[in-house]
């Protein structure tokens, strides 16, 4: 029988905030019981492995990261800015009730040297996504090699996820600035202000995967 969908959002809300917390391997499963008020059987009947609880988890997470992100997509007027609204998103992000001190993905990749599937898939498909929008947007704004703006960017965005590790009070301004400059660079444009508000959407950049 599958679970109620007030349960699982329970579990998964319960597991979200401890795993967040404590890290996956420090957090027992029974901690997740007695904060979503369930019992094992009934967790086991929706989640067959704590690591499948983690991949649900991720998975949830990953969709509400691109409706964050396709807001801040929203609210660009310019190629560039489209761009850039990446690092709109991981302020936005962070600051909501769910955000995490630093990135749920990594630390999960990090816990999990040899990850079992549902972890690796999650992980996998949060990598994918960021790669195939951020090399999309880059076309769009003209990019004379997309695929290696899309790389020299998710790896800014990722050390920039990294740090926060090191200051915990800490915005994407530095790694905006770093992004802007490699987006000029790549494109031949000036950097141009992200934030601006416009009801354009652009589709290319809005590219989900999996």
């Amino acid at each position: 029988m599958a679970l109620r969908t007030s349960t699982e959002r329970r579990i998964l809300d319960a597991a979200e905030a401890l795993f967040a917390t404590n890290g996956t391997i420090a957090t027992p499963v029974d901690a997740v019981l007695e904060r979503a008020g369930v019992s094992s059987a009934t967790l086991y009947r929706g989640f067959t492995s704590k690591e499948a609880l983690l991949g649900a988890v991720l998975e949830r997470r990953h969709r509400a990261w691109l409706a964050c992100w396709d807001e801040a997509i929203d609210a660009a007027t310019t190629p560039e800015g489209r761009i850039l609204a990446v690092f709109d998103a991981l302020d936005a992000f962070r600051d909501r009730p769910a955000g995490s001190r630093w990135c749920a993905f990594l630390g999960a990749a990090a816990e999990h040297p040899h990850a079992p599937a549902e972890v690796a898939g999650a992980v996998r498909l949060d990598t994918d996504a960021l790669r195939t929008r951020l090399r999309d947007a880059a076309a769009e704004a003209g990019a004379t090699d997309a695929d290696a703006l899309a790389e020299q960017l998710l790896l800014v965005i990722t050390g920039d996820l990294a740090m926060r590790l090191r200051e915990r009070v800490r915005d994407t301004a530095t790694a905006r600035a770093i992004a802007a400059a490699l987006v000029a660079a790549a494109t031949g444009l000036s950097p141009s202000d992200p934030g601006s508000r416009s009801p354009a959407r652009s589709s290319a950049a809005r590219t989900r995967t999996g």
